[in-house]
């Protein structure tokens, strides 16, 4: 009876360990999320809000994003297939901008809104939160909820999202960009684009050829 129930039980905690990695990155695709969640305190970061649901299933309409203290520069995107509105720009840094989107976007489809923003100098150390307001053919959804001190983040059922930002490098150039900054630009658009690196392989292969048959030509041509 032991050699028997010993595989049904080895089974059955590998099956609970697969849903649960499976639910998680699942559960996490679930938000509204942002790219990078981390930046750099008087640095220029270009930040991506994406999601990839609807209201339940209702398709998405617009996307409104709050613009929180502690920004000092802000330009939204024009993005294809969706209309921008800067709310308060008039005054200085707008207050909240909104995404229509030309189509509601169906449930299930990922798609993403962009802005360019600079964080003031005080908000190193700091986790800032952008709250998302997402509206749908019907319904909405408000991604505000911030964890409690000791509470874990991922348990939250509508978390806003957050950027990171860590204090500007000593060797931060004048403009604003750090060369920390842009090394880790650098790395992640390599990272992030496996056909890049693969079409860079290709040319340094093609070209170690072409120099090996012009060498071979040279000598046929000697003898």
């Amino acid at each position: 009876m032991k050699n028997s129930t010993h595989p049904r039980l080895l089974l059955t905690g590998a099956a609970a360990g697969i849903l649960l990695a499976v639910a998680a990155p699942l559960a996490a695709s679930a938000h509204v999320t942002v790219t990078p969640d981390a930046a750099t305190a008087g640095d220029y970061s270009v930040l991506t809000f994406a999601f990839s649901h609807g209201c339940e299933d209702s398709p998405t309409t617009s996307l409104a994003i709050d613009v929180p203290e502690g920004i000092d520069a802000l330009a939204p995107q024009l993005e294809p297939g969706w209309t921008v509105e800067a709310v308060g720009a008039d005054a200085g840094i707008p207050t909240r901008v909104i995404y229509t989107a030309d189509t509601p976007v169906e449930n299930g489809f990922r798609s993403t809104v962009t802005m360019q923003v600079k964080f003031a100098e005080d908000t190193a150390g700091e986790a800032v939160a952008f709250p998302v307001v997402q509206s749908c053919v019907e319904g909405e959804t408000d991604w505000v909820e911030l964890a409690a001190d000791g509470e874990d983040p991922h348990e939250l059922d509508a978390p806003a999202p957050l950027v990171t930002v860590a204090a500007a490098s000593a060797d931060a150039h004048g403009d604003g960009h750090s060369s920390a900054g842009a090394e880790a630009t650098a790395a992640a658009s390599t990272e992030a684009d496996p056909v890049a690196r693969w079409l860079a392989a290709g040319a340094l292969v093609a070209g170690l050829a072409a120099l090996a048959v012009a060498v071979l030509r040279g000598r046929t041509r000697r003898s």
